[in-house]
């Protein structure tokens, strides 16, 4: 048989059988075996992969455009930045990736167009595992739709591939060791949320751990566990869903979409509607902050931000500017949000807000 009837059989399975207690170790077995046989396709696709799609990291992020043929990407793309992406009234127009710069007040955002989704793509249909590998260098995805189910279906082949949105990798340790058998520590996890231990020990075993020390710091479901158990395979990433074409809608089904997607976004790039609001959610998912530098007795500089992510610190700014100027900094001072009086003296642990003027001070 086939990997890929083998798979069908599994998903069909799957769906067939209802989740409750009893059959929990049931469907965790059938879902680590659909892991594993995604995993042999993935190792295969990549061993006669002919061409495929490489795109080259630029700007302070990257944002890779996510949905089903004609749903209105390249018109998107075209409408947010400078690419000239060949837009047509008719399916698989967009042949190759095609990248675009967005810039927001200083802040430069790739973003990249890639040929249609299409269901079973993580099969190869529609050269979908090319495509899938564009998908994990994203820094953001735009899950782009006219209609739930292609949301859903779009979501639905990222899940398959490995590509987890909106999520962090859940907080399990899993430690290999040369005896000993499988131990698994549960910390301050409810019995009722806790996977069985037959079902963890059955899961592990079939990836060739047979001695392991787990630990399990969150209640997660099966597909929490394989997650943090094939963690080099699975990519975490931030994603919005964006539907297209609002200017074509009814008002009573626009009204629907937003209430199943009330932290989606709805724009019409012919009207140019929700197309600001876009701009604004994406630099916040990306976390992106704009810190602005200042010599001494000088006026700053608010021409040219150095693009940071939210959290940095001087010292993350100092590296960007020069490797010896941790070693040789001495202090700094900061006009703007972060601190609590402008001109404040403060130190490399420091932490940046967004539009911060920052002096540095440093030996000779």
């Amino acid at each position: 048989m086939e990997i890929e009837e083998k798979i069908r059989e599994i998903e069909e399975e799957i769906r067939k059988t209802p989740y409750n207690k009893a059959t929990q170790h049931h469907i965790g077995i059938l879902k680590a075996k659909l892991a594993k046989l995604r995993e042999e396709v993935e190792k295969k696709s990549k061993k006669k992969s002919g061409k495929g799609y490489s795109v080259k990291k630029h700007g302070d992020g990257t944002v890779i455009i996510v949905g089903p043929p004609s749903v209105g990407k390249s018109t998107l793309l075209n409408a947010l930045t400078n690419a000239d992406s060949r837009v047509g009234a008719y399916d698989f127009t967009t042949l190759d990736v095609i990248p675009g710069m967005l810039d927001y007040n200083g802040i430069h955002v790739q973003l990249i167009d890639i040929p249609g989704i299409i269901s079973g793509a993580i099969n190869g249909k529609g050269r979908g595992k090319e495509i899938l590998s564009v998908v994990r260098a994203a820094d953001l995805i735009l899950i782009m739709g006219e209609t739930k189910e292609q949301v859903d279906k779009t979501s639905d082949e990222l899940n398959n591939a490995g590509i987890r949105l909106n999520k962090e990798p859940p907080d399990i340790r899993i430690r290999k060791k040369d005896t000993g058998g499988i131990h698994i520590v549960y910390a301050n996890i409810p019995k009722e949320k806790r996977l069985s231990n037959d079902t963890i020990k059955k899961i592990v075993n079939s990836y060739g751990y047979h001695n392991a020390d787990i630990t399990i710091n969150e209640a997660v479901d099966v597909e929490g566990f394989l997650d943090a158990l094939l963690k080099p395979s699975r990519k975490f990433v931030p994603a919005i869903v964006v539907i297209t074409k609002i200017d074509k809608k009814k008002k009573d089904d626009l009204e629907r979409l937003k209430k199943t997607f009330p932290d989606g976004v709805f724009v019409s790039a012919k009207t140019k509607e929700g197309l600001d609001e876009l701009k604004k959610k994406m630099i916040k998912r990306l976390k992106l902050i704009r810190v602005y530098t200042k010599k001494i007795g000088e006026r700053p500089n608010l021409e040219e931000p150095m693009v940071l992510k939210k959290g940095n610190t001087v010292e993350d700014m100092c590296k960007r500017i020069h490797k010896d100027f941790v070693k040789k900094f001495k202090y700094a001072r900061v006009w703007g949000k972060s601190v609590k009086f402008d001109g404040q003296l403060v130190g490399l642990k420091h932490r940046l807000k967004d539009g911060d003027v920052v002096e540095l001070y440093i030996r000779k």
